[in-house]
Protein backbone atom coordinates (compact mmCIF):
# COMPACT_ATOMS: atom_id res chain seq x y z
CA UNK A 1 0.00 0.00 0.00
CA UNK A 2 1.35 3.43 -0.95
CA UNK A 3 0.85 6.63 1.03
CA UNK A 4 0.50 10.04 -0.59
CA UNK A 5 0.43 13.57 0.84
CA UNK A 6 -1.61 16.35 -0.73
CA UNK A 7 -2.45 19.89 0.18
CA UNK A 8 -6.11 20.56 0.83
CA UNK A 9 -7.86 23.93 0.91
CA UNK A 10 -10.93 24.27 3.13
CA UNK A 11 -13.25 27.26 2.89
CA UNK A 12 -16.26 28.07 5.07
CA UNK A 13 -19.26 30.15 4.07
CA UNK A 14 -22.91 30.43 5.05
CA UNK A 15 -23.73 27.16 3.22
CA UNK A 16 -21.14 25.05 5.06
CA UNK A 17 -17.65 23.89 4.14
CA UNK A 18 -16.02 23.40 0.75
CA UNK A 19 -12.71 21.56 0.24
CA UNK A 20 -10.52 20.91 -2.77
CA UNK A 21 -7.13 19.44 -3.58
CA UNK A 22 -5.17 21.82 -5.85
CA UNK A 23 -2.85 19.00 -6.99
CA UNK A 24 -5.72 16.91 -8.35
CA UNK A 25 -7.80 18.81 -10.87
CA UNK A 26 -11.51 18.36 -10.26
CA UNK A 27 -11.07 16.83 -6.81
CA UNK A 28 -13.42 18.72 -4.50
CA UNK A 29 -16.29 18.18 -2.07
CA UNK A 30 -18.46 19.86 0.53
CA UNK A 31 -19.85 19.17 3.98
CA UNK A 32 -21.96 20.64 6.74
CA UNK A 33 -19.10 20.57 9.29
CA UNK A 34 -15.32 20.75 9.20
CA UNK A 35 -15.09 17.10 10.25
CA UNK A 36 -17.50 16.03 7.52
CA UNK A 37 -15.72 17.93 4.77
CA UNK A 38 -12.36 16.49 5.85
CA UNK A 39 -13.72 12.94 5.66
CA UNK A 40 -15.32 13.72 2.30
CA UNK A 41 -12.14 15.16 0.77
CA UNK A 42 -10.14 12.18 2.02
CA UNK A 43 -12.58 9.86 0.22
CA UNK A 44 -12.53 12.06 -2.90
CA UNK A 45 -8.71 12.02 -3.01
CA UNK A 46 -8.60 8.24 -2.52
CA UNK A 47 -11.09 7.68 -5.35
CA UNK A 48 -9.24 10.15 -7.59
CA UNK A 49 -5.91 8.38 -7.00
CA UNK A 50 -7.42 4.92 -7.53
CA UNK A 51 -8.85 6.12 -10.85
CA UNK A 52 -5.48 7.54 -11.94
CA UNK A 53 -3.70 4.30 -11.04
CA UNK A 54 -6.23 2.20 -12.96
CA UNK A 55 -5.81 4.53 -15.97
CA UNK A 56 -2.01 4.35 -15.79
CA UNK A 57 -1.71 8.06 -15.05
CA UNK A 58 0.99 9.63 -12.87
CA UNK A 59 0.15 10.75 -9.35
CA UNK A 60 1.25 14.40 -8.98
CA UNK A 61 3.16 15.27 -5.81
CA UNK A 62 3.96 18.77 -4.57
CA UNK A 63 7.31 19.35 -2.94
CA UNK A 64 6.25 22.41 -0.99
CA UNK A 65 3.12 24.35 -0.17
CA UNK A 66 2.81 28.00 0.71
CA UNK A 67 -0.39 29.52 2.05
CA UNK A 68 -0.84 33.13 2.97
CA UNK A 69 -3.60 35.64 3.54
CA UNK A 70 -3.50 38.83 1.53
CA UNK A 71 -5.41 42.01 2.22
CA UNK A 72 -6.28 44.16 -0.77
CA UNK A 73 -7.55 47.70 -0.21
CA UNK A 74 -9.83 49.21 -2.81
Amino acid sequence: MSAYKFSVVVEKNSDGYFAFCPDLQGCYTQGDSYEEVMENIKDAIRLHIEDRIESGEDIPQSESVSLTMMEVAI
